[in-house]
């Protein structure tokens, strides 16, 4: 959800090549991945669909695999280390706020699957207390996102909540 909305943005924002198939084949886990300077902006942590997730040490920034070009040195984007990781601090700020514009008391809370979980009892500070149909479950602001339609989710599954609740309220983790 977030990781869809950050790589869309960071596309947006990284000029792209149309690579020829063996530049893709540069595009593996522990790459260094270069910047427009010839320095390194981090490390491939992942490939997958299409996402190419690089590691800059502060954020790991997915990015589409058509972003990269390719150098003598390895891949390469348009952007440097400390662009890449101002653009990727830019979109947690800007998905943090639009989650906590949403957590309030009696906003309706969903799993990441849609499943309905309950309604946020309180919030104060960082502590949420999610009321969940099993019994009231104590979770951190940071346990919450947006789907992409903008809803509020929980990031945990309805039977993760209803053990946690079982369990006297504690965090679902």
């Amino acid at each position: 959800m977030i990781l869809k909305t950050l790589a869309k943005f960071a596309a947006a924002l990284v000029a792209t090549t149309v690579l020829p198939a063996a530049a893709f084949a540069q595009l593996a886990t522990g790459v260094t991945v270069y910047g427009p300077d010839g320095s390194a902006v981090g490390t491939v942590a992942s490939v997958d669909a299409g996402t190419v997730t690089v590691d800059t040490g502060t954020h790991k920034a997915p990015l589409p695999e058509d972003a990269f070009g390719t150098s003598d040195q390895g891949p390469t984007i348009t952007v440097t280390k400390a662009q890449l990781d101002e653009m990727m601090a830019q979109q947690i700020t800007a998905a943090n706020s639009a989650r906590d514009a949403k957590l309030v008391a009696g906003a309706a809370v969903a799993s990441p699957t849609g499943t309905a979980l309950g309604t946020i009892k309180f919030v104060d500070g960082d502590a949420v207390v999610l009321d969940s149909p099993s019994g009231a479950v104590a979770l951190k602001r940071e346990h919450f996102a947006l789907d992409a339609a903008g809803a509020l989710i929980a990031l945990f599954t309805a039977d993760q909540v209803a053990a946690a609740a079982a369990d006297g309220g504690s965090s679902a983790q």
